[in-house]
């Protein structure tokens, strides 16, 4: 199976935010022409293997059933490890294209933003993980997709740009109306780390702009048909990431590699970002 093969999957553990999940991937499986694989991890307890299997199949036929409803054409696949939901979905990742989570599960505290295995696999996954918040989404035929076309995407000014970039401009290209919203934060310290004007604010926004330009111009080849606006934004992205994911169909940022076992996978910019979006927000290893 090549890399364009490799499926969407969608995690599913019978709440109303992975019927959401599961709606959404559907709909971006189409999109990008992939095949679904629908997930219902089975945490290991003392309860009977029969019952856990029992009502994990139950779940998967609901789901397989509403899938059907949303995309007719989409024949999906079912999964039930029996793992704790994040090491099954993290072991996953390595072959698929997607894995998408709702943002929160049956378990934890309603007044939690974000649940702890909607996070854990957002900062481990070994591709990019879209986490569905409540918001805009793919229900009703697509219509809120219609509605709010944009994909917002909040980069860096170095080289974990490309991954994020290249996630993001497939992802407008395969909805026909979506304009790509380019974000990038800066500050007179980051020009000063990179070589840039110091103390001339005017200065270092143009140069923040021509960093922007820079980044692009490859993926801009690539992609003609995708409408771009660059944002530079003098300080942090993440309030400019978060307000513009309450209107767009997808908000897109970045996860370091190498950092999972510390802790260290998310930004700063990027855990405020997943943690108080308001719309669907992928999290892109990089």
């Amino acid at each position: 199976m090549t890399t364009t093969e490799l499926p969407v999957i969608a995690a599913v553990d019978g709440s109303s935010h992975s019927r959401d999940a599961l709606d959404w991937a559907a709909h971006e499986a189409v999109r990008r022409g992939l095949p679904l694989v629908i997930v219902h991890a089975r945490t290991p307890n003392r309860r009977t293997d029969q019952t856990q299997q029992r009502e994990a199949e139950e779940l998967l036929t609901q789901s397989v059933r509403r899938v059907s409803e949303i995309a007719p054409d989409l024949h999906p696949s079912t999964l039930t490890p029996l793992d704790f939901p994040t090491a099954a979905l993290t072991s996953l990742s390595r072959d698929a294209s997607l894995v998408v989570v709702g943002s929160r599960g049956l378990g934890g505290f309603r007044s939690l933003m974000l649940g702890s295995n909607s996070l854990a696999t957002a900062s481990m996954a070994q591709c990019p993980v879209v986490v569905i918040h409540s918001g805009p989404s793919d229900e009703d035929g697509g219509e809120a997709a219609e509605a709010f076309p944009d994909i917002v995407a909040g980069v860096a000014a170095d080289e974990s740009s490309e991954a994020v970039l290249e996630f993001a401009f497939a992802t407008a290209a395969a909805r026909p109306a979506a304009r790509l919203r380019i974000v990038h934060g800066w500050t007179m310290f980051s020009s000063l780390l990179s070589g840039g004007p110091v103390f001339d604010r005017d200065a270092a926004a143009d140069a923040a702009e021509r960093t922007l330009a820079e980044l692009t111009a490859g993926w801009l080849e690539k992609y003609p048909q995708v409408e771009v606006v660059r944002e530079p934004v003098g300080g942090s992205a993440a309030r400019t990431l978060v307000t513009a994911s309450a209107t767009a169909a997808l908000t897109v940022i970045g996860r370091r590699k190498g950092g999972e076992s510390l802790g260290l996978g998310l930004s700063p910019v990027a855990q405020t970002t997943l943690t108080h979006a308001l719309g669907p927000v992928a999290v892109v290893p990089c």
